[in-house]
């Protein structure tokens, strides 16, 4: 059975079986084959930086009170909220989906190390960022692979964007599967320990292998061909954009900790890229009644050959 049809399968596929008798202290539940549950729709939608601020450059959590001013302000800034004076404003929310709150723990920044919440990169990888975003109207090859509809890559595709934040996880056995609704990815990661793929085979989103510690799905990517980029609005001006080398090492890790909650962790290796290893952990909550529905990307399509035409107008008027 080819990939194709095996995520048919998977998607449509797989009722947990829930153990009879659980301990006093909360373990996950866990499926026909005995692994830990990790199945179902879960979103990760937060208003928590991807890097902490500048101002709160010594602040590392906020305290209660803080992180309440904080989710009344931001959400008083939504799309739909009254326009200041002089704003025409917008009609409606319609679409986004950036959250109202802030995780569970308020971290100030969703990079938990290094300690200061920011990602080490390179200035060469910045200067090569800041190349592409000013040359998007020459080359489809200067653009984002988000904004090609290719892939929002790996680990990007996890990271908290500004609508269809959700994510739908099918276990069978012997595989993991990730259904994302952001550019409809769907991976498909195999627990029977196989070795990676030859160096030579070098793909979009890497070649993951999965395997459980104790009640952690643990996710090792490599064989990255070196086109992609992490981009996610999440991420901010300075991190979006930032390109990914074939050297990457990525490991996730994904823990059931309630009923409710899934920790997903994120160790990021890219020597090419950054100066250091550095980490993220975003919360993946439960939705039960959540709908994912499809995301075709068409604008996407379009824009690409639209703002390649503006380009080569540009192009005609000097």
């Amino acid at each position: 059975m080819n990939h194709r049809a095996l995520a048919a399968l998977l998607i449509v596929a797989v009722i947990p079986l829930r153990t009879a008798a659980q301990s006093e202290s909360w373990g996950p539940p866990r499926t026909a084959d005995g692994q830990p549950d990790l199945q179902g729709i879960w979103t990760n939608a937060t208003i928590t930086p991807f890097e902490r601020p500048a101002e709160l450059a010594d602040k590392p959590f906020l305290t209660e009170q803080e992180a309440a001013a904080y989710e009344a302000r931001v959400v008083g800034a939504r799309t739909d909220a009254a326009p200041r004076p002089g704003d025409v404003g917008n009609y409606n929310q319609v679409w986004f989906d950036q959250g109202t709150t802030v995780v569970k723990t308020r971290r100030t920044s969703l990079v938990v190390d290094p300690p200061d919440g920011r990602v080490p990169v390179r200035p060469e990888a910045e200067a090569r960022r800041d190349h592409d975003l000013q040359h998007v109207a020459d080359s489809y090859e200067h653009m984002s692979l988000w904004d090609r509809c290719i892939t929002r890559g790996v680990p990007a595709g996890m990271f908290p964007a500004g609508y269809n934040n959700a994510y739908q996880i099918v276990q069978i056995p012997g595989y993991v599967v990730i259904h994302y609704e952001m550019i409809h990815d769907t991976r498909i990661i195999p627990l029977d320990g196989r070795p990676h793929l030859p160096p030579s085979i070098r793909l979009w989103n890497g070649d993951s292998r999965g395997r459980f510690e104790g009640n952690t799905l643990v996710v090792d990517t490599t064989n990255f061909n070196g086109k992609s980029w992490i981009a996610t609005s999440a991420a901010g001006g300075r991190i979006k954009g930032i390109p990914q080398s074939d050297a990457a090492h990525i490991v996730e890790r994904f823990t059931r900790t309630d009923a409710d909650t899934i920790l997903y962790e994120v160790t990021i290796q890219d020597p090419e890229v950054y100066t250091a290893p550095w980490k993220v952990e975003i919360p993946l909550n439960r939705e039960s009644d959540y709908m994912i529905f499809e995301y075709a990307c068409h604008e996407g399509n379009r824009a690409v050959e639209n703002i390649l035409r503006g380009g080569r107008a540009q192009d005609a008027k000097n």
